[in-house]
């Protein structure tokens, strides 16, 4: 009985493991129920225990069946393989596999496989299908690469020919670059000995033929990170910073965005995913993004970079360094540049543009250097990695300072003031070096005027910090001033007027300012106003005027006076059109000042009256700071052309436009808001001006950043109130603008449009005489037709609208018909009642359809191609009408034309239509020409 229970407890114990077959056999019911995720977990557990080799090879063969149906083809094809090597005549596996590489695209060695199940089973129709179907799919890809492969060629033969004609070689060249970003052209131009044609292309040195070259070479490495790699390693990481470091705007960008397209390979980003594709080589890409980095740091401080190609390498650091998600713990690329290009970056914003073997600089080379600093110091995780910056900064710049070499001691002054622009803690700690903050106020009592300039800019970044700013006022306000009345450098003199009107602001209130200037700060005003206008003055120096005005803004009084004159405010936003982040972030400033958009603390009634009290100060709202005052000053800025400049600078670069200079931005296009009471309330005049004034804004401006939340809703109807026949034209049209940009953001601002009654304000306005007003109008609609309800009511009865669109798209004015055809086409796609309703409104409808179709403007035959498509699809019997139609030879013209990237869609929504009535058996298949 003892060892009776013995077996038992054996028995139980051996039946609660897991059975290879049994786990098989579960495997196959998650199959059956269609759980392809369970199953192969199943067959996964069996593999693992089982010790059966024929066993082993059906689980394989299983598991790949799974991943076929989850489009894992490459797992699948792996998968068959192995059930194939334990069993060569495994029918299931080699079908398996063979569908696996199809899918991959090994259309050859899918054959291969298929032929085999054909061979073994030769009375098996699905493999003879499959047979038939690969060996038309290999033809048709043999047929497409060796065309691809002629045309390459071609494009090839005609570039490198010297005495090829312009038109024809700038045709060859853009049709490389298309060919070059669509990936079986990338692969064909790869494949055929392109890259060493491309380079053959670049070494000419012919603009056009570099650029052709370069932009080919960024798509084909475009979301390929093997190619990208070997596209690298062929060129060689040397000549691209070569190519990248000309004195050639167009060529030095064009180099940068391919190393962008790399680095991005690189690192796994910008990566599109194709179901089935599998990475052919496990990379290694480190070492690359090492090599790279060394690179564009060895340029900073190369004699033979153009200062496009120093700002260029800057911005590619900037961008890659950095980590872009704070919760990722690894910042060793960081910690790699500030060990291996700490002290180059330093040099760099070292520099002298003044003195004699400076390297080449742009204009935004010191400040883009000094953006990195404070990039990279943010980007350190602890005060070890923090202190490390610092010694080095330390340890470079005592190296520099030299009393008896006072232009190395220069240099060191100037690094200074490039740190006090990037990290802020860090340029406080430099400023408290030995001797530092003595030298800036010696060199400002200099005879010499480099002297002067380089101490008067130090002395101004220096007093950001407060810390500081005590020091320097007591030590370098006299000197400024004598700098200031004596210097007859305009460069000297009017940065001595910024550092006057910064250390006077150092406090940070209008209070301090005056307190600092006793009563001259309008007079300071004026002066910068004077250079500011004066063209003769370069822009490098006339920017300081601006950045002076941004601080001496913060007078009411100054403000009032800087808004009335217009000649000032029409330079400083010519200014803004510049690429200059500084001029950008100063005119913001200057801006906000103006519109009181900045924050204010709410005084609480009770704690002024304490304050009062005690006999301690309390600061007063300025009479000029009240809302009548602003809500003027906006006024006077929006006929200005304020947001014209303000559309400029939001467009600007993005390397450009800073963060702080977007924050900015925003809060000007806030102080407007001040305007939407004002569009609402008050006088008949008034509620115009004010609407007016909003369609301005509206109409140029991304409405995410002039009225950002829910006040966007406030700005339509004061809009629509601006669609009325007693309104005149250009506040119509600039209304219709901005309810054309409103709606193409959401559906909500949509409805919002219908609710406020715009719909048959905007109908009548598309009957309109006037071309502009007829096509805002149109345009309009194009938008609003996305909404559902607005679909609804050209579906109901008893309305001409949809009569009215197809009307408009016969009309000779282009961008009128472009809009209309939009609109039409989204109907159509969206309500096949409108399908049928489009042949009833009008005769002229297929006469109309078919002058679409064949329009010279490839997007409004696209449009007219779509709305044949819809109306096609929408039943049989409308097919049969255009087939028996000239619309049917229109389609068939198209359609057979020869591929050309430039208009395959156009060509693909002819093929669609033919396709179409193919199926519906109204017209036979052709073979295209």
């Amino acid at each position: 009985m003892a060892h009776l229970g013995l077996w038992k407890l054996g028995c139980e114990h051996w039946q609660g493991e897991a059975d290879p077959i049994q786990l098989k056999e579960e495997g196959n019911k998650y199959f059956q129920a269609s759980d392809y995720e369970r199953a192969a977990e199943s067959y996964t557990k069996a593999m693992k225990l089982n010790k059966d080799r024929a066993l082993q090879a059906v689980l394989y063969r299983n598991r790949a069946a799974c991943f076929l149906k989850k489009e894992e083809y490459a797992k699948a094809a792996s998968d068959a393989s192995r059930a194939i090597d334990i069993n060569s005549s495994d029918i299931k596996a080699l079908y398996r596999r063979s569908q696996a590489l199809e899918k991959l695209g090994k259309l050859d060695q899918a054959f291969k496989d298929a032929q085999k199940c054909a061979t073994m089973e030769p009375r098996n129709k699905n493999f003879q299908e499959t047979l038939r179907r690969l060996g038309a799919d290999i033809q048709e890809k043999l047929r497409i690469q060796f065309s691809t492969d002629m045309r390459v060629q071609k494009m090839f033969e005609i570039l490198l020919d010297e005495n090829s004609e312009k038109e024809k070689r700038e045709r060859a060249a853009n049709n490389l670059i298309v060919l070059g970003r669509e990936e079986a052209g990338a692969e064909r131009i790869f494949q055929n000995n392109g890259v060493s044609l491309l380079l053959q292309l670049i070494e000419t040195k012919n603009t056009e033929l570099v650029l052709a070259a370069v932009r080919t070479l960024s798509g084909m490495c475009t979301g390929h990170k093997a190619r990208a790699t070997a596209i690298l390693h062929y060129l060689g990481i040397d000549s691209i910073c070569m190519w990248m470091s000309v004195d050639n705007e167009e060529i030095s960008l064009a180099v940068c965005n391919l190393l962008q397209t790399i680095t991005d390979c690189l690192l796994g980003q910008g990566k599109e995913e194709h179901h089935g594709k599998e990475e052919s080589l496990v990379l290694d890409t480190k070492k690359d993004l090492k090599m790279i980095t060394m690179r564009l740091l060895d340029m900073l401080v190369s004699k033979n970079v153009s200062g496009q190609g120093r700002d260029r390498a800057l911005n590619l650091l900037n961008k890659n360094i950095p980590r872009k998600d704070p919760k990722d713990h690894d910042n060793s690329r960081t910690t790699f540049v500030i060990d291996n290009g700490l002290k180059k970056i330093l040099k760099v914003v070292g520099q002298i543009p003044e003195m004699p073997g400076c390297l080449p600089l742009t204009e935004n080379t010191q400040l883009t250097a000094s953006i990195l600093l404070n990039k990279l110091y943010d980007d350190l995780r602890c005060d070890p990695e923090r202190d490390n910056y610092r010694v080095i900064c330390e340890e470079y710049i005592k190296s520099k300072i030299d009393p008896q070499n006072m232009d190395k001691t220069l240099h060191a002054i100037q690094m200074v003031s490039g740190v006090l622009q990037g990290p802020f803690d860090l340029g406080n700690k430099l400023l408290g070096m030995k001797g530092v903050m003595e030298m800036m106020v010696a060199l400002c009592g200099s005879e010499r005027e480099i002297d002067q300039l380089v101490a008067v800019e130090a002395l101004i970044h220096a007093s950001t910090k407060l810390s500081r700013a005590t020091f320097i006022i007591s030590n370098g306000i006299t000197l400024l001033k004598e700098i200031y009345k004596k210097t007859k450098n305009e460069k000297i003199k009017i940065r001595a007027l910024v550092g006057l009107c910064k250390l006077g602001s150092a406090g940070g209130t209008d209070y301090g300012l005056r307190q600092f200037a006793e009563g001259s700060t309008e007079k300071l005003a004026r002066q910068c106003r004077k250079w500011l206008c004066n063209t003769s003055i370069d822009a490098r120096t006339r920017k300081w005027a601006v950045e002076g005005l941004a601080y001496l803004t913060l007078d009411a009084d100054v403000k009032d006076d800087f808004v009335e004159d217009e000649q000032a405010l029409q330079a400083m936003f010519e200014l803004a059109k510049t690429s200059d982040k500084t001029i950008l972030y100063s005119v913001a400033s200057a801006l906000v000042n103006c519109t009181n958009s900045y924050d204010t603390k709410e005084l609480v009634p009770e704690l002024v009256q304490l304050a009062k009290f005690s006999k301690q100060h309390v600061p007063e709202e300025h009479p000029k700071d009240k809302k009548d005052f602003v809500v003027k000053r906006v006024k006077r800025l929006l006929k200005a052309g304020v947001v014209s400049a303000l559309a400029c600078m939001v467009k600007a670069d993005s390397a450009i436009l800073t963060d702080q200079s977007k924050e900015l931005i925003a809060r000007c296009l806030l102080g407007c808001w001040a305007l939407i009471p004002l569009a609402v309330e008050g006088t008949d005049v008034g509620k115009i001006k004010a609407s007016h004034a909003l369609a301005k804004i509206a109409a140029i401006s991304n409405p995410d950043i002039a009225f950002p939340g829910e006040r966007v809703y406030e700005v339509v109807r004061p809009l629509v109130s601006l669609l009325n026949t007693e309104r005149d034209g250009l506040q119509n049209y600039e209304a219709l603008l901005g309810l054309t940009n409103f709606s193409g953001r959401s559906d909500k601002l949509r409805m919002k449009i219908v609710k406020e009654g715009a719909l048959p304000d905007i109908e009548n306005y598309m009957f309109e005489n006037h071309d502009q007003l007829r096509q805002a109008a149109t345009e309009c609609m194009c938008n609003l037709v996305v909404s559902k309800e607005v679909q609804e009511r050209f579906v109901a009865d008893g309305n001409d609208r949809l009569k009215l669109v197809v009307l408009l798209c016969g009309e000779d004015d282009e961008k009128v018909q472009k809009a209309a055809a939009g609109a039409l086409a989204m109907l159509t796609a969206a309500q096949k009642k409108l399908c049928s309703k489009m042949t009833e409104v009008t005769t002229q409808w297929l006469e109309i359809l078919q002058r679409l179709c064949l329009h010279d403007n490839m997007e409004v035959q696209h449009r007219g191609l779509v709305i044949a498509f819809n109306l096609i699809s929408a039943s049989k019997e409308l097919a049969k009408k255009l087939v028996e139609s000239e619309l049917l030879e229109i389609l068939t013209f198209v359609g057979k034309q020869e591929d050309d990237p430039k208009k395959q869609h156009v060509i693909n929504a002819a093929r669609d239509c033919l396709t179409k009535c193919m199926d519906y058996g109204l017209i036979k298949p052709l073979s295209r020409a």
